[in-house]
């Protein structure tokens, strides 16, 4: 009778959490018609880098970053013990390959002035910006009060640095402390570029 008893029970609780879901999905539906809040993703992308976080959809020319991460400036360089090396052209050679000949998914999180603040991801790489900071090729963005550091970014980079990998076996100035110090030009888009 017990037994009878807990598995009434089981069944209520089942068909209340049931109609629970089903009013949840209905009170974002209008006129049984049901849209979702906003995109999880873009569609697949193709793109060309513009440096170590940035690049273009070759389609439709608009400019995404990559979230809670930077990399040395393209002009950049790093110092393992007396040899220096080009960090930023690393950065970009490393990002390169990761979108060469791949298609990109990509999650906005908000658009900022003229490009997309996202996470992207390809079918070799499941979050780019993770993977350039295990392989030290970027550095974690320090949190601010509107964007908070990512921690499993913070983890990647504490690995890199631990096993001395590419930025971290060597001597470098942060990418925002050198770009104070070497004020540029960012790169032209497209379209600016022709006449």
């Amino acid at each position: 009778m017990r037994r009878h008893d807990g598995l009434l029970l089981t069944i209520a609780l089942l068909a209340v959490a049931m109609m629970t879901a089903a009013e949840a999905q209905s009170a974002d539906r209008k006129d049984g018609v049901y849209a979702p809040q906003a995109p999880l993703q873009s569609r697949p992308l193709r793109v060309e880098v513009i440096d170590g976080v940035r690049f273009r959809d070759i389609e439709t020319d608009e400019v995404y970053r990559l979230y809670g991460i930077d990399t040395c400036a393209p002009g950049q360089t790093a110092r393992l013990g007396r040899q220096p090396w080009p960090c930023g052209t690393m950065a970009i050679s490393w990002l390169v390959t990761a979108t060469l000949n791949a298609w990109l998914a990509c999650n906005t999180l908000r658009k900022e002035a003229s490009e997309h603040l996202v996470r992207c991801a390809t079918a070799g790489h499941p979050d780019i910006a993770a993977d350039m900071l295990r392989a030290g090729v970027a550095v974690a963005l320090p949190g601010t009060e509107q964007d908070p550091p990512v921690r499993v970014y913070i983890r990647a980079e504490q690995d890199a640095r631990k096993a001395f990998r590419g930025l971290w076996s060597s001597t470098f100035q942060m990418p925002w402390e050198w770009r104070a110090n070497h004020p540029t030009t960012l790169p032209l888009a497209r379209s600016e570029a022709t006449p």
